[in-house]
């Protein structure tokens, strides 16, 4: 166990399956040279019942709902690099993520669902690896009505 893992733990978290995409002309996940892509995570791949996994924000949502939601789909992040990297002591740098908030046209607080992911990337990582650039945007709607959905873009140390 790396201590990226032992820190997860010491946190409570528990990471979830990974993101495991089922067509052949995608996948959750492409590394080039020492950067990783992740595709986007949405709300309908969570499966805690407690979390609101449908509908818009600013209408269906509150922003501390949205926000879990885009909490949880940073860990579920966590998961898909440690299934891509073997380790999660891999990732140099959360280089970027970018937040899509499905919301009514006059929701203007993206940035607050869109901390949710951040705040678990700075903690997990530190400040040094965790601290990322990042876009926040609200979108007129996402697959399966999801409220938000999260990708990003790691460096990673090669193995």
């Amino acid at each position: 166990m790396g201590q990226i893992d032992e820190k997860i733990a010491a946190m409570g978290i528990v990471l979830p399956d990974p993101l495991v995409l089922p067509g052949v002309n995608r996948t959750a996940a492409v590394l080039i040279g020492n950067i990783l892509y992740l595709s986007g995570h949405g709300a309908a791949l969570l499966t805690d019942q407690h979390l609101v996994r449908r509908g818009r924000l600013g209408r269906e949502l509150t922003v501390e709902q949205g926000y879990a939601v885009a909490r949880a789909l940073a860990i579920k992040m966590l998961a898909t690099l440690k299934h891509h990297l073997g380790h999660l002591d891999r990732v140099v740098r959360v280089a970027k993520i970018t937040g899509m908030v499905n919301c009514v046209p006059e929701f203007e607080q993206h940035n607050l669902v869109i901390n949710g992911a951040s705040d678990v990337f700075f903690e997990v990582f530190g400040p040094q690896v965790g601290c990322h650039a990042r876009s926040s945007l609200g979108v007129a709607g996402l697959v399966a009505n999801q409220p938000v959905e999260v990708e990003g873009i790691f460096h990673v140390a090669s193995v």
